[in-house]
């Protein structure tokens, strides 16, 4: 792949991260205040009054969607970094150089 392909594909991958978090992270943020302040955690909906939940069980669903938002930004800014540590236009083959010092003979310049 080019150099090009692995900046969007990380950019792409850094994207998809932030959005599974603002997608799924919502959903947990009452549940942590809930674990942490009263130890008891309740399942809100609004046809039926609150259902008391595993706190442990929570905090475990959160756990594993952090740790895949995470593995999501880290292999994003790895993709960048090899992107941006690639060889770019360092390796063209002479027979694909264009321009003036080509030894392409179809070169029109010369």
């Amino acid at each position: 792949m080019s150099d090009t392909r692995f900046i969007i594909l990380g950019i792409g991958i850094i994207f998809a991260g932030i959005i599974v978090i603002a997608i799924f992270g919502p959903q947990f943020f009452g549940s942590t205040i809930e674990a942490e302040q009263f130890e008891d955690c309740f399942d809100y909906s609004e046809d039926k009054p609150p259902v008391p939940v595993d706190c442990e069980k929570i905090l475990q669903e959160k756990t594993v969607l952090f740790g895949l938002v995470v593995g999501l930004i880290v292999t994003g800014v790895l993709t960048l970094i090899k992107g941006a540590k690639g060889n770019w236009d360092q390796n063209v083959k002479p027979e694909d150089m264009v321009g003036p010092g080509s030894e392409n003979p179809n070169d029109s310049d010369k």
